[in-house]
């Protein structure tokens, strides 16, 4: 753990930062090369990604606001503002990015299925950086083990210095693992949107599985058995099946734009 990566006079540049900036930018430069396969211009991709990073950063500031409210910033409302110490949750960034994607899509009258597929293996990608960042920061750590992999934080560490599972790094090896599927299935679809779909049912199961080691949570719901993100998870879960079993299928199948000539 070592959450501040260099000084800049005053200024401390904070690990978590500069990995979800590198995140986006892997995302962006990813997405960017896919698009071009199914009709969409890069420079499409570039335009829309300051949409995505202004929807993600406030959906996911504004859920971590509302689940650990009563922990963080019932007392101390100036908190909500100070995003350099962390506290982003996901799935208020993917609710966020997905509202600005659609309403970018709306305003440039673009296939929005198609250009959701594009996108969904980067989201993936980004969020192995994400992840790596929230372990230099310390936050959204595991519960207590004994396993030869366990963690340990600074004694100064909420957790004291105790073994922890490492979810973290279980999150990055397992969405490094989920982009590379992901990508490799955008070449093969079948139609538009299908692989957005895919990446809503595969994230929300593989979150849950996740979700089971996370020691962070004060709160619990569902008879005290699941988390905030396993609750959510479930409404993302229904909204992936809905939508890869509700899609139109074109007939015949999607084929791929043909590449120019070198």
């Amino acid at each position: 753990m070592q959450s501040i990566l260099f000084h800049l006079g005053p200024l401390a540049v904070h690990w978590y930062g500069v990995l979800v900036a590198v995140g986006f930018l892997a995302g962006m430069w990813t997405a960017g090369r896919r698009a071009v396969r199914y009709g969409i211009a890069a420079e499409t991709v570039a335009d829309l990604m300051p949409w995505l990073i202004g929807g993600a950063i406030l959906g996911a500031r504004t859920l971590y606001v509302i689940s650990y409210w009563r922990e963080q910033f019932a007392d101390n409302l100036l908190e909500i503002l100070m995003i350099q110490h962390g506290g982003l949750v996901y799935y208020g960034g993917l609710i966020g990015a997905a509202s600005a994607g659609l309403l970018f899509a709306w305003r440039r009258s673009l296939p929005t299925w198609r250009l959701a597929d594009a996108l969904a293996p980067s989201i993936a990608l980004g969020y192995v950086f994400g992840r790596l960042g929230c372990l230099m920061n310390g936050c959204c750590y595991g519960r207590p083990t004994d396993l030869p992999w366990a963690i340990h934080f600074p004694e100064t560490h909420i957790t004291h210095g105790i073994g922890v599972h490492p979810t973290q790094i279980y999150d990055s090896l397992i969405s490094l693992g989920f982009y590379s599927f992901l990508a490799w299935r955008y070449r093969h679809k079948t139609f538009d949107g299908q692989i957005f779909a895919l990446y809503l049912i595969g994230y929300a199961a593989l979150r849950s599985f996740v979700e089971s080691f996370r020691g962070d949570y004060t709160v619990h719901y569902l008879g005290g058995v699941a988390t905030t993100a396993q609750v959510v998870g479930l409404g993302i879960l229904a909204a992936g099946l809905a939508l890869y079993c509700l899609l139109p299928r074109p007939k015949p199948p999607l084929t791929p734009v043909p590449r120019p000539a070198a």
